[in-house]
C-alpha cells in the first residue's frame, strides 16, 4: 500500500534519504522539427549514474506550512519509497526541484503518484503550471513526464559541465501548463 504524506515534523528525518542512482541504457537524441523539440531514444552501453545529493544547506523546516513550496514523501508498506520537492520558481511556475524514487519501488507507480500529488498541490496554490529539469540520459523519467502530459520546452547542453567538464548530459526542461490559464 502506498501512502503519500506532506512534510511534517513527524517525517522530517526522512527528507533526502532516497538514493537516486539509476541505470542508464539510452540517451535521448534531440531534433527540432517544425519549431517543436522532438527526440529519439538511442541505446548506449549501460552504466550507473548518480547526481550529487540535495543541497545539505537546504532549510528543510522552511517547507513546513509554506504556500510557496512543499515536500511530499511516499511510503510503501511503511518504508520510505520516494520524495518530491516543489517550489515557486522565479517565472511564477511551480518547479519540481527534485523527484526521487528508491530503486526497490521503481516501476510501481510511486513516481506517478508523487507527480500527481505535486500537480494537484500546484493547481490549488494557483500556479499557471509546473516545470522541471531532467537529463537526456534519464529516459525512464522523460517517458513518465511525457505520459503525464508534460511537453519538452527547452534544453541546455552546458548545464552539467559545471560538475564535470566532460559531461555529456543535456539538461531537458519539461512544462505542463494547466488548462484555462
Amino acid at each position: 500500500m502506498l501512502e503519500i504524506q506532506p512534510l511534517s515534523t513527524a517525517n522530517l528525518q526522512d527528507v533526502n534519504q532516497c538514493d537516486g542512482a539509476f541505470l542508464v541504457q539510452a540517451h535521448l537524441e534531440l531534433n527540432l522539427h517544425n519549431g517543436k523539440l522532438t527526440y529519439t531514444a538511442v541505446p548506449v552501453a549501460p552504466y550507473q549514474k548518480a547526481y550529487p545529493l540535495a543541497d545539505e544547506e537546504m532549510n528543510v523546516e522552511s517547507f513546513l506550512d509554506n504556500s510557496a513550496k512543499i515536500i511530499f514523501l511516499a511510503y510503501g508498506n511503511g518504508k520510505l519509497a520516494g520524495q518530491i520537492d516543489v517550489i515557486k520558481w522565479w517565472n511564477g511556475f511551480a518547479y519540481i526541484n527534485d523527484l526521487v524514487v528508491q530503486a526497490e519501488f521503481r516501476k510501481q507507480g510511486v513516481g506517478r503518484a508523487l507527480l500527481a500529488r505535486a500537480l494537484a498541490w500546484a493547481q490549488t496554490q494557483g500556479f499557471p503550471g509546473v516545470m522541471l529539469e531532467t537529463q537526456n540520459n534519464n529516459v525512464p523519467a522523460c517517458n513518465l513526464y511525457k505520459k503525464i502530459g508534460f511537453e519538452l520546452g527547452g534544453f541546455d547542453q552546458y548545464l552539467y559541465r559545471g560538475l564535470d567538464q566532460n559531461a555529456q548530459e543535456i539538461a531537458l526542461f519539461w512544462y505542463l501548463v494547466f488548462e484555462g490559464r
